[in-house]
């Protein structure tokens, strides 16, 4: 027998037999969301305004999820969502209760511990509603604030503040993706190429061009193509690579699209989202 060759079923003992039966099964596990609502905490600005927060931690099963990323939540903003999913999904969302709001007691440690599991099994039950988990508005949910801060700090040119909080809506993009449109991920992308270029540091900005690139390709966003695409040729340019191709494929697009595609910079499409 080559010793290269992996042993046959029949050459296995029964424990090797068991060992690749319960690897195989974790490679076919599938990748589901999970939500953890681990803490929380009281903000009190002055004694008319005190309210509570809540950590959620977004996470997928299926594999081992090493980037934990969360977000900061108030019971309102559960309630929000929660309206404007039964908006478009009331007859899907029959059984699924929000925990009822409370008129007093809201900061008694007991009750907003009871809340924060409450919310937690919320959650769950929204993301196990088919239409929900696939909705963009649960999407938005979980970084639609950290996108208009980090967006807000980026026209302010604090670039730095801003990509933190973009990094940390990018890796909660990427969780999602599995129920989303691959587009879900192109404003926090070109956000993040905008602000490493702005910070010069050129070949992040590239490399996180080149990742917006195929979505913005496959679902036709033309003013978002051309100019993640200038900024890959002017970044190019600047590191030495070959961007024959990016030229010759904005030159095709603006000529198919003449009048159509805006010629706006990456920047100034940026800087208009999430106002």
């Amino acid at each position: 027998m080559d010793p290269d060759e992996p042993p046959s079923c029949s050459s296995l003992t029964t424990q090797q037999l068991q060992q690749s039966w319960r690897a195989l099964k974790r490679r076919e596990r599938p990748v589901r969301l999970l939500f953890e609502i681990p803490s929380s905490r009281i903000i009190e600005r002055n004694t008319l305004n005190k309210h509570v927060v809540y950590e959620v931690v977004v996470m997928r099963s299926g594999s081992f999820d090493s980037k934990r990323v969360s977000v900061e939540r108030r019971y309102s903003d559960f309630s929000h969502l929660h309206q404007k999913l039964l908006e478009e999904f009331h007859e899907e969302l029959e059984e699924v209760i929000l925990p009822r709001k409370l008129l007093t007691g809201n900061f008694n440690p007991d009750i907003i511990s009871e809340r924060r599991l409450a919310l937690q099994d919320y959650l769950a039950k929204l993301y196990a509603v088919r239409c929900v988990r696939h909705s963009l508005l649960f999407a938005t949910f979980f970084t639609e604030q950290e996108q208009r801060r980090a967006h807000s700090l980026l026209r302010a040119g604090q670039f730095e503040p801003a990509m933190e909080l973009l990094q940390t809506v990018l890796q909660i993009q990427e969780k999602l993706l599995p129920w989303q449109r691959p587009t879900l991920i192109v404003p926090s992308l070109s956000a993040l190429a905008v602000c490493y270029r702005d910070l010069e540091e050129p070949e992040q900005a590239f490399s996180v061009a080149q990742r917006a690139l195929p979505a913005v390709r496959r679902y036709g966003l033309k003013d978002y193509r051309a100019a993640v695409l200038q900024l890959l040729l002017d970044v190019g340019y600047q590191l030495g690579r070959p961007v024959a191709t990016f030229q010759e494929e904005l030159t095709v697009l603006r000529d198919a699209e003449r009048g159509e595609v805006s010629s706006r910079s990456l920047k100034e499409i940026v800087v208009q989202e999430f106002i």
